[in-house]
């Protein structure tokens, strides 16, 4: 029988004395009936209060008991749970039953669709009909069993929910899941490093006005993987449950609908501002106090980030980050292709500014490692690669443009989105925030400026940062001439018109 928990445990009384009479009884025909396409399995199906239920269960024990090619699969739930199994069973079956129980029978060696017997009525009409038996319960008993039944039902499931609270996953939420991006991060969560002293992790996938059979999707998919990290995958259509309890928050939102009677600009920067103080509403409400949010994606990065932060007051302004990740990446390997080497080799780079507009790309702390030039040394043997890359117009002018097309180039090819670089991005930055890189290594993130560098505060800019102990710091030590201060200057008015558009829309809206 199908319980929660081992149902000899919990066998009534009632249905224990009720056994043992059972086992004193001969059925009258115990030939062995010969199946030539495979015995039968019968599936016995009910709400745990069903008298009826009662009757049939003990009548299929002793069927099963008696007769060795006679197999029984009993499933018993509690009633709350009933209606919504019937009609998903009978739908997916094509069936009509509507009462309590529902028997059906399949060839187990065959597959398919079964074959509905009907409730006990026909369930005792076709044991009398084929084994020559019936059953003498009376009503008070099968009322006592039923009783007992539903007991022991609810104790089950007050086991079940105590034995879940025992388990302590690490919440990760996903919005946009349909997104490509999502397909392929899903993997690279669980691989190793990532979330390395996370014994369970529960995963659960956003994509609000999405068609729920898509995401359904891909949660089978995930949970084909079989890893062993992964208790548990939902996934939801709408924001009533979103960030419950959330860990990590990773947004890929990044297609917006269109609206013909506003400017395109204007359409965008609202549809993202409605969306994203949502978000920092729902996060504020909802996650962990310690929820380290990244913001992904193509589109205003920074104000997104930015709205965040406005709207969940009581979380850390620290635990939000822009996503400049993937633009450093994509600089080192226009650098990689210029100096003949792999893009790892190549490390250092920062992005400053406005991630998703005006940014300005700075190597004056990148190094080269492996590089064959005039000098030679050891694997960990690095050099400054502005003194390796002599060629100074195609640093301001190719290199620049190379940079900025890198992901409409590689989409154009690929008649997709850049998935690939955006989740090593993503992995990169979960890594380190897990206390999995180097206190020397140097990432580029959007954050809220507090006027480091003189920069104006209350902005989200992305800056270089590096991680120690699961936090990061903005880096001291980089220096910022005249000319570097200009083109930041003009990244910083970019956010703030982007900040004081989605003002207005908001302020239009009300």
């Amino acid at each position: 029988m199908t319980w929660s928990c081992a149902p000899d445990m919990r066998q009534s009384s009632v249905k224990a004395l009720y056994h043992q009479h059972l086992r004193a009884t001969v059925l009258p025909w115990t030939s062995v009936v010969a199946y030539p396409q495979g015995p039968p399995e019968q599936h016995l199906c009910s709400k745990a209060n069903c008298p009826y239920f009662a009757k049939a269960e003990l009548l299929a024990d002793l069927l099963q008991r008696s007769l060795p090619k006679f197999s029984i699969h009993k499933l018993c739930m509690h009633p709350n749970e009933w209606q919504q199994w019937l009609e998903t069973t009978c739908k997916e079956n094509g069936w009509q039953h509507e009462h309590s129980p529902m028997i059906w029978r399949e060839l187990i060696n065959r597959g398919g669709k079964g074959m509905l017997l009907g409730g006990f009525s026909d369930f005792l009409e076709h044991v009398q009909a084929y084994y020559g038996i019936t059953s003498d319960m009376t009503t008070e008993l099968m009322m006592k069993i039923a009783t007992e039944n539903l007991l022991t039902r609810e104790l089950c499931m007050k086991e079940e929910v105590y034995h879940q609270s025992l388990i302590k996953p690490l919440h990760i939420w996903i919005s946009s899941a349909l997104n490509p991006t999502c397909y392929i991060l899903i993997p690279q969560l669980f691989a190793p490093g990532v979330f390395w002293d996370a014994p369970t992790i529960s995963l659960h996938l956003l994509d609000v006005g999405a068609i729920e059979e898509d995401l359904q999707g891909v949660r089978m998919e995930t949970e084909d993987l079989a890893l062993p990290q992964l208790h548990k995958v939902t996934v939801y259509t709408e924001l009533d449950q979103a960030f419950q309890q959330a860990h990590f928050i990773i947004l890929l939102d990044d297609s917006w609908p269109e609206c013909g009677r506003e400017d395109e600009e204007e359409s965008k920067v609202r549809k993202v501002s409605e969306r994203y103080q949502q978000y920092g509403r729902l996060i504020d409400e909802r996650a962990h106090k310690n929820v380290a949010v990244i913001v992904a994606g193509n589109t205003l990065v920074n104000l997104k980030c930015s709205l965040l932060l406005e709207n969940a007051p009581s979380v850390d302004s620290g635990r939000f980050v822009g996503m400049a990740t993937q633009l450093e990446y994509e600089a080192r390997a226009h650098i990689a292709q210029k100096l003949s080497v792999k893009t790892a080799d190549v490390t250092d780079v920062i992005v400053w500014g406005n991630i998703s507009g005006s940014s300005h790309v700075d190597l004056q702390r990148a190094k080269v490692f492996q590089y064959e030039g005039a000098i030679w040394g050891p694997s960990d043997f690095s050099q400054p690669v502005l003194k390796m890359i002599y060629d100074r117009k195609w640093l301001q002018t190719d290199f620049l443009n190379l940079v900025s097309s890198q992901r409409a180039t590689v989409a154009s090819k690929s008649q997709r989105a850049t998935a690939i670089s955006a989740t090593n991005g993503i992995i990169a930055v979960l890594k380190a925030w897990n206390c999995n890189s180097s206190a020397e290594e140097v990432f580029s993130l959007g954050i809220l400026s507090t006027g480091q560098y003189n920069l104006p505060a209350g902005v989200v800019f992305s800056m270089p940062v590096s991680f120690q102990d699961g936090r990061w710091s903005v880096l001291s030590d980089v220096i910022i001439g005249d000319e570097m201060r200009a083109k930041l200057q003009i990244a910083a008015d970019q956010l703030r018109e982007e900040k004081d558009l989605a003002s207005r829309t908001r302020e239009d809206t009300a």
